[in-house]
């Protein structure tokens, strides 16, 4: 991999990683609950939202993490569906940027570059274009699927705790620390020992869905 698909890669995921979280604030202000906005988080500012160490991990190991988005379920009409909602908004969000970009790129397969002389300025851009448009539609699925695990504290919890009665729904939810641990223990094993135990659970999924949106 070259240094300028590193930096494609870096962008993809910073933008991916910054509308997901955006996403969660946005969502639980329009439910009713303004914690995320009067912690700064309301806002498309990737410094508002990135982890430095999650989005290193994200690219070194496909598996990563941003600034937990701060909500209080109690402001919600209702608890259980307000955090479902809110959790659901983050994976929603990569999956349009996701489909967005493929549209972008079959768009492009519609014109026909073969004038196009190789190695010329407008040649390196469309290139330019592709590679990113490829990045974002693999790391925005990567980001949403991954966060569709129903492992505490990931997105997928809590949208499955939506589904819960309440009684089954307090004591999942109570269960987030010792995820969180569980899931710090899974990345460093899989960083430590090559193990790629999480991307294992999402990569049929991946490859399904990037198949579909790009045509293959």
């Amino acid at each position: 991999m070259n240094i300028t698909e590193i930096i494609i890669q870096v962008v993809v995921v910073v933008v991916a990683i910054t509308i997901h979280e955006y996403s969660h604030a946005l969502s639980a202000f329009w439910l009713g609950d303004d914690t995320a906005k009067r912690a700064g988080r309301l806002k498309l500012n990737p410094l508002s939202h990135l982890d430095p160490i999650g989005a290193l991990m994200l690219l070194i190991v496909h598996i990563g993490w941003a600034k937990p988005v701060p909500i209080n379920p109690y402001n919600f009409k209702n608890m259980k569906t307000g955090t479902a909602l809110t959790a659901a908004a983050g994976p929603v969000s990569n999956f349009i940027i996701a489909t967005f970009s493929a549209f972008l790129l079959r768009l492009l397969n519609l014109f026909s570059f073969a004038s196009i002389v190789p190695g010329s300025l407008i040649f390196y851009l469309i290139n330019l274009v592709i590679t990113t448009l490829n990045f974002s539609v693999f790391i925005n699925l990567a980001l949403g699927l991954f966060n569709l695990i129903p492992l505490p504290p990931l997105d997928g919890s809590k949208i499955l705790g939506g589904f819960l009665s309440d009684d089954m729904y307090f004591k999942y939810t109570a269960k987030e620390k010792q995820g969180a641990y569980l899931l710090i223990i899974i990345m460093a094993i899989s960083f430590l020992f090559k193990i790629p135990i999480l991307p294992m659970l999402i990569n049929k999924p991946l490859t399904f869905f990037t198949n579909l949106l790009l045509g293959i």
